[in-house]
């Protein structure tokens, strides 16, 4: 299917790996305009052909240089995807509620929800004048927020419930805004000996493989495997499409069948 998307313009935070890689590629495969933001660029990232821009989108100021930065670049801005994110690493994340400090509530709640929202703020003239779209990635954690590290997770509900509230502002001025909530996916999250999975495995007094094995069946994806980035790729790219037009507001959960709720 043809996502008539070939000349439009994206920011895609958090591309230098996993889904924000995924989604990167998908996107200039359809022929967008891509300005791929990351902390540092590796070589997977310059090879999609997207326009790589530098960013550290923790500190408070920037979100706003980036978005200043790739509308400079791209003469207009038409989508931004919300990707980066982060406080699911390794050690210090695998306890509990006591465990975690100021400083870490902080840090993760800055990365995960308020880049968004600064980003967002930023990229709002841009959008309103194109009739733009705005695409969260959050995670089936803000539904299941006893899943995961709970600064992690409580900071994606909050990236939720955000979409959902600028969807009723902007909606009837032109901008779609909707979230994409994967679960459980085959990234350097799971995968790295340095990331989340290998400190829960640790934690559990199990082989991180093992852990990998069992962490479809342990979470109830019925699928019976991990997402695939490119799957949740595919997915951001037909919400940017002229072919999701009636869809706002949305909250699409791509977890295997891991959430049971209606």
């Amino acid at each position: 299917m043809d996502m008539r998307l070939t000349g439009t313009t994206a920011v895609v935070t958090g591309a230098s790996r996993g889904i924000g890689l995924a989604i990167v590629r998908a996107l200039t495969a359809e022929g967008v305009r891509v300005a791929a933001a990351a902390r540092t660029i590796p070589p997977a990232l310059r090879e999609t052909g997207a326009i790589t821009l530098q960013a550290d989108l923790s500190t408070p100021d920037g979100p706003a240089e980036l978005i200043g930065r790739a509308v400079a670049e791209l003469g207009g801005l038409d989508l931004l995807v919300n990707n980066v994110g982060g406080g699911d690493g390794g050690d210090g994340h695998v306890g509990g509620f006591l465990d975690f400090t100021d400083e870490q509530w902080l840090r993760d709640h800055g990365l995960n929800f308020l880049s968004a929202v600064r980003a967002t703020r930023a990229a709002l003239p841009s959008l309103l004048r194109r009739g733009g779209t705005v695409i969260n990635i959050s995670s089936n954690g803000a539904r299941l927020p006893h899943a995961g590290p709970v600064t992690y997770t409580t900071a994606k509900a909050a990236l939720t419930a955000f979409g959902k509230a600028l969807a009723e502002e902007f909606g009837p001025r032109g901008v779609r805004v909707n979230t994409v909530s994967p679960g459980a996916t085959r990234t350097s999250m799971w995968e790295s000996p340095h990331g989340y999975g290998a400190a829960l495995a640790s934690a559990l007094g199990m082989e991180h493989q093992r852990l990998l094995e069992d962490l479809p069946a342990g979470t109830g994806m019925t699928t019976g495997r991990l997402v695939e980035p490119e799957e949740v790729a595919a997915l951001v790219t037909w919400l940017a499409s002229p072919h999701a037009g009636s869809v706002t507001g949305a909250d699409y959960v791509i977890d295997g069948g891991a959430v049971k709720t209606v």
